[in-house]
């Protein structure tokens, strides 16, 4: 079986055990791989909650993911009840009951322990929100002197935004009371989408090591003036779009970000 992403990225940060950078890559990759989470049994029909398989070390209570369905199944010795959330939902819903994660346990490289401090930590880290306020563009131009890191983690964290906007520009900004500062500037987002992506690239400057406040996010109108000049000056991620819009009359569990399951 080729390695997973989860499984590159766990192996760089334990070839480079004193490297904070590549910790943090493995966490992110982590928070937004799709993961199986074992259950004691299937979720409840009525109500969709779900009671994950839980196994004891030293003490602790670690819940059992993995990053593909054969995984899981090797684990078990054959099929077995899962729900498949983010990496970010199921560490919300670990961290509220204090339980840690176990992931790929015996059947992958990147087998790991992660403690319920450490499944906190992550939590937390995916619940800072970024702060509104209000301020006039000027002026904009090409982006300069931001880490590959950031760039990278921009990509990825917007492949997997499909069909919340058309497109996003980096660019550097200058604004009416006189600062200077990046901005990334959406393009045809959905409204209700906006909340989620200035989130998510929030969760891109943590996890790329930029402090946080180091760049702005902005929503525009596709036929918004300044649409144009973000073309010109701005580094462009092309956010994917669906082919089918329509959702299952049953939508799975944890599927809606606002109402994750239930640990019962």
């Amino acid at each position: 079986m080729n390695p997973t992403l989860l499984d590159l990225a766990h192996a760089a940060m334990e070839n480079a055990p004193q490297n904070d950078q590549l910790r943090l890559k493995f966490y992110e990759r982590l928070a937004a791989s799709e993961l199986f989470l074992l259950l004691e049994a299937e979720p409840d029909e009525a109500t969709g909650n779900i009671t994950p398989h839980l196994a004891d070390w030293e003490g602790e209570r670690f819940a059992l993911v993995f990053d593909k369905e054969e995984r899981l199944a090797d684990f078990h010795g054959g099929t077995a009840p899962y729900v498949a959330l983010s990496g970010r939902v199921i560490a919300g819903m670990l961290a509220a009951q204090d339980i840690g994660m176990g992931v790929n346990l015996d059947v992958a490289p990147s087998s790991i322990l992660l403690p319920a401090q450490a499944v906190a930590w992550l939590s937390d880290t995916l619940g800072n929100a970024p702060s509104e306020v209000q301020a006039r563009i000027v002026a904009v131009h090409p982006p300069k002197g931001l880490p590959d890191t950031l760039i990278e983690a921009l990509d990825q964290t917007l492949a997997s935004a499909m069909g919340m906007a058309r497109a996003a520009y980096l660019v550097g900004a200058e604004y009416d009371g006189g600062q200077r500062g990046h901005m990334l500037g959406f393009v045809g987002a959905l409204p209700q989408a906006e909340g989620a992506l200035a989130k998510a690239t929030a969760e891109a400057l943590t996890f790329s090591g930029i402090e946080a406040g180091a760049m702005d996010v902005a929503f525009f109108k596709a036929d918004d003036p300044i649409c144009a000049r973000l073309d010109k000056a701005g580094l462009r991620f092309d956010l994917p779009q669906p082919e089918d819009l329509a959702s299952p009359d049953r939508p799975a569990p944890g599927s809606d970000p606002a109402r994750p399951p239930i640990l019962r």
